[in-house]
């Protein structure tokens, strides 16, 4: 009788458990403009479960009550959700153009390893040719999204390396909100980066610092999301 009370009890657990967990959809949107987002990157900080908004803004992720959500996109100050409930959510991201301040030049971040950390997301994203559902699946697709974002993410994190403040700051006589800019003007490209070595770097850096003194002092600054970067 006990073992039939224990079971029961078991189960009772399990189905809220599974109740609990349940999908939360909504829209990630351009904060006092209105324009849907796509390729925003969501994690669940307590599960660890990812997402991707598709090419309309619209998310759906597994996550519960209780937990946080976090939004991240390239060019947006980062947005945290903590979800109170299931209902659609309205999320608005703030446009930032110079990310520059948030980075602590000082301080040594782990490596990236996506397919260590997310190796389900790989695992989901691959097609096989006599299994047309993982060509076609939402789940699928969402997963080769993903992958993609994480490839974007890992060449970014390459050119801060490359592209410090640090680095940058010991060529060029710039520092403060000057530097920022110069550095959002003229970041390079991820393919300048991998066909280049320091040394070339250092010669782009103060061609570009001459480029940047050559402008108006009202022109010294990024205008709009258009940047001159190398190709």
């Amino acid at each position: 009788m006990k073992k039939i009370l224990f079971l029961a009890a078991a189960l009772i657990v399990f189905v809220q458990m599974a109740k609990a967990q349940n999908t939360l959809k909504g829209t990630v949107y351009e904060a006092g403009r209105g324009t849907r987002l796509d390729n925003v990157f969501i994690r669940d900080n307590n599960t660890k479960q990812v997402s991707i908004t598709d090419k309309n803004g619209n998310f759906d992720i597994k996550t519960a009550t209780g937990h946080t959500l976090i939004f991240n996109s390239p060019g947006y100050t980062a947005d945290t959700l903590y979800v109170i409930d299931m209902r659609p959510k309205r999320i608005e991201m703030a446009s930032q153009m110079i990310r520059l301040s948030e980075v602590n030049v000082t301080a040594t971040r782990a490596p990236f390893n996506p397919r260590l950390e997310y190796p389900e997301v790989y695992e989901k994203s691959k097609v096989y040719v006599l299994s047309p559902s993982t060509w076609f699946s939402g789940e699928g697709k969402r997963a080769r999204r993903l992958k993609k974002y994480f490839q974007t993410e890992a060449e970014q994190r390459a050119i801060d390396d490359a592209f410090s403040p640090a680095y940058v700051g010991s060529i060029v006589p710039l520092k403060g909100v000057e530097l920022e800019n110069f550095m959002t003007m003229f970041r390079p490209s991820y393919k300048f980066l991998r066909s280049n070595d320091r040394q070339s770097m250092a010669v782009y850096i103060n061609d570009s610092y001459k480029k940047f003194m050559a402008m108006p002092a009202d022109k010294r600054a990024p205008q709009g999301l258009k940047t001159t970067a190398a190709d």
